[in-house]
Parts: structure tokens; C-alpha cells; sequence
């Protein structure tokens, strides 16, 4: 980790969100509070570690971090109050979701959420900051796992594979079964094909 000036004298947190790309289910954030004393060892961003890692990384987090929460916007929010809006909104309940209130947070990327303490947005702040890191892993273990059970229901569609992300088998998927509830119909492959299929969702 690079330096980063962290306040003195309060707790911290980082919040990051996963899930703002993808055609379909929440948007996912995390927010954690590290315990100095007990360091977790290999935190980095959860995209630049193996699904593996990031299995046996979170657990750990859960255990050893002072506190953890995750929040979530879902499909029907993201349409009502557009991606951005519905990130900001689920990094605001992941910290509020925080049974100990820190005392400043730091935010992955270049914006920060309405918070009721300081904050900073740090630019790649999930490999330059610990506790966003945690986050980030937390944060995409959750949804991925969402994605799985998704999957479970409708595997005619790889939401395992793809994880709800655009891809090109997923499009294929699309055009073929159809929308489900849990698509984000404002997205605009999910709005052109409702329009094709006349407004009807999948059942």
C-alpha cells in the first residue's frame, strides 16, 4: 500500500461498490472498519485477486475487522435514481450499517457519498488503501454470490459465467429468454429488449 495520510485520533473506514457495470441484480457496496492490531496480510483490489483469494480473504475480514457492513441499491432504485446516484445511496446505508461509527472514511474513486462524518474519495483507492480493500473483496464476494444463486434459478443464462456483466454470451442469453424482474430496465440493451418483446418481463 502506498502512503496515505490518515486522520489521527478516529477510526476509519473504506467503502468501495462493485456492480455498477452490469445488466442485472444490485449494486454492491462494503464498507469496513480494520483492527490495527490484527493486520490481514495480501488486502489488495478485489479484481486483481483470484476468486480464490478473495474466498479465503473475506472470511478473514469478517473476523478480524473492528466492524463490516455491506449496503445495495437495487434494480428498481438504480432505474428511479440512475447508477451513480444508486452507488452513492449504497455506500451511505454500508456505513450506516456500521454497528461502530467511524470517524472519517475513505471513499474508492473521485466522489463521495452524503455522510454524516469526513470523507475522501481516493482515486484507485482499493489498492492504495487497506480499508478499501476489505471492502472491495467483501463487497464482490457478495454480489458474485448473488450472481451464483441467480444462476441456480436461470441457468439458461451464465449469470455464474458473466456475473450480470455485458458480455457476449450474456447478450445471447438476453435476446433468447427474455428479461427477468431482476434486470435494470433503464440499462439500454435491457430497454431495447423489453421493446422488442413488447414490455413483457420473464416470469
Amino acid at each position: 500500500m502506498l502512503a496515505i495520510e490518515y486522520p489521527q485520533g478516529v477510526l476509519v473506514a473504506g467503502v468501495d461498490e462493485v456492480g455498477r457495470g452490469p445488466l442485472v441484480g444490485d449494486v454492491v457496496t462494503a464498507a469496513v472498519i480494520l483492527d490495527p492490531a490484527r493486520p490481514i496480510l495480501g488486502l489488495n483490489d478485489s479484481k486483481a485477486l483470484t476468486d480464490k483469494k478473495r474466498q479465503l480473504l473475506a472470511p478473514l475480514i469478517r473476523e478480524h475487522a473492528l466492524a463490516w457492513a455491506i449496503g445495495r441499491c437495487s434494480p428498481a432504485e438504480i432505474d428511479e435514481l440512475n447508477i451513480l446516484q444508486a452507488t452513492m445511496l449504497a455506500m451511505s446505508r454500508a456505513v450506516a450499517a456500521l454497528h461502530i461509527q467511524p470517524g472519517f472514511v475513505f471513499i474508492d474513486g473521485n466522489r463521495c457519498p452524503q455522510l454524516s462524518m469526513p470523507s475522501q474519495a481516493v482515486v484507485k483507492g482499493d489498492s492504495l488503501v487497506a480499508e478499501i480493500s476489505a471492502a472491495s473483496i467483501l463487497a464482490k464476494v457478495a454480489r458474485d454470490q448473488e450472481m451464483i444463486e441467480l444462476d441456480a434459478r436461470y441457468p439458461e443464462y451464465g449469470f455464474a459465467q458473466h456475473k450480470g456483466y455485458p458480455t457476449k454470451a450474456h447478450f445471447a442469453a438476453l435476446a433468447e429468454h427474455g428479461v427477468l424482474p431482476e434486470y435494470r430496465r433503464s440499462f439500454k440493451p435491457v430497454a431495447i429488449q423489453l421493446a422488442l418483446s413488447g414490455g413483457v418481463l420473464r416470469s
